[in-house]
């Protein structure tokens, strides 16, 4: 019943995709795009974003969790589905979901191939299971490391029930003003191949771009290239692709409006007061809803097409706003914290990278912040 919802532009998202493959088809090869849909597909709801991708003819999507792939496969997708993050439960459940749902496992060390190879012995059906096996090459976070990396092809050697079908590393610096970093890491992972195939393993996929290496270096694009945010309309370097469009816009609207004379507080610690005689505009969303508290007094929302500051402390529930600049407010007037507005006083956009500026962090964490009580309305047009 809350007015305040997010709406997702399908179109935006199809239009984000066909631009990636021409960005990335430019080259000798054409490496196959596989979405990242995790977090909810970056707060877009992944379900929807996942058919729409399918549909466009996507060959492949990734997640971080198990229960993200599951929710996938629930969902009727079909395509295949790499499971990064590599943990699968301590006991066999996980891993019966993997060969139930026909998902493929991120493997890095020689225990979990031990425990893949013991359970396809039996549920398999005599199908391998292909894993794909993360290398780190400097990220510090997960992979096997450059030490390690014989012991873990040993557990390969013998078991044949684990086809070694993708080796993978992960780009740790790639958005960077410095790109030496990055070189030093693909380096790193041309060593590994090197390795892999000197033990006579031939893996099908090869990949380690993100949305940055992918779009910034011909050369981190191998056999596939694994996008997320840029799919969503937001460059991972400002200026990469300007061609890129916002997918997701968030409005609610005006449900309380109060003049209150100059020098008068609002909201919790009374961290505003008016400077002069003021129309505040109360709005139904809140840091519950994903808006940073630290927009309190700092952001902006839009109305009928332009900016309106954020006063007082933010709410779980509820934001105010100054709206003594907009000539005839009324309740039931739209107000847009992400994504652009136009209407009778103009025309603006406020973009996740704004945001980000404004509260100190990145877009990726604005547009994950939306929570799941924000309903999502999917539009086609």
């Amino acid at each position: 019943m809350r007015p305040t919802r997010a709406e997702v532009n399908l179109a935006h998202l199809r239009h984000n995709y066909r631009v990636l493959e021409k960005m990335f088809g430019d080259g000798k090869t054409k490496p196959a795009i596989w979405g990242v849909l995790k977090a909810d597909a970056y707060g877009h709801g992944s379900a929807a974003v996942a058919r729409t991708l399918e549909r466009a003819g996507m060959p492949g999507l990734c997640v971080a969790l198990l229960e993200e792939a599951i929710e996938l496969r629930d969902a009727g997708i079909r395509v295949p589905i790499l499971v990064m993050g590599g943990y699968y439960g301590p006991r066999r459940e996980g891993l019966e979901e993997i060969l139930a749902r026909d998902l493929v496992p991120v493997v890095y060390d020689a225990g979990q191939i031990e425990r893949i190879a013991t359970l396809a012995r039996y549920e398999s059906e005599g199908r391998p299971v292909r894993v794909h096996l993360k290398v780190d090459t400097g990220m510090g976070r997960l992979g096997v490391t450059m030490s390690e990396l014989d012991d873990v092809l040993d557990a390969f050697d013998g078991r044949p029930e684990v086809q070694l079908d993708g080796l993978m590393t992960h780009l740790a610096c790639a958005d960077g003003d410095d790109l030496g970093p990055t070189m030093e890491q693909l380096a790193r992972f041309a060593e590994a191949r090197g390795r892999v195939r000197a033990r006579g393993f031939s893996p099908r996929f090869v990949h380690a771009a993100n949305s940055a290496g992918a779009m910034r270096l011909s050369e981190a694009r191998f056999d596939a290239v694994r996008p997320g945010v840029a799919l969503f309309g937001v460059s991972p370097v400002p200026g990469l692709a300007p061609e890129l469009k916002p997918v997701i816009r968030v409005r609610t609207e005006v449900v309380a409006l109060r003049t209150v004379e100059a020098g008068e507080p609002i909201g919790y610690g009374y961290t505003w007061r008016a400077p002069r005689r003021s129309v505040i505009a109360t709005v139904p969303m809140g840091y519950a809803d994903g808006l940073d508290r630290k927009l309190s007094n700092r952001g902006h929302a839009l109305v009928r097409g332009r900016r309106v500051p954020m006063v007082g402390t933010m709410s779980m529930d509820l934001t105010m706003l100054d709206m003594t600049e907009i000539p005839g407010a009324r309740i039931s007037d739209e107000v847009v914290f992400l994504g652009q507005q136009e209407g009778a006083l103009g025309r603006d956009v406020i973009t996740a990278e704004e945001i980000a500026e404004t509260t100190g962090t990145i877009p990726w964490e604005v547009l994950t912040s939306i929570s799941r009580r924000v309903p999502r309305f999917y539009r086609e047009p």
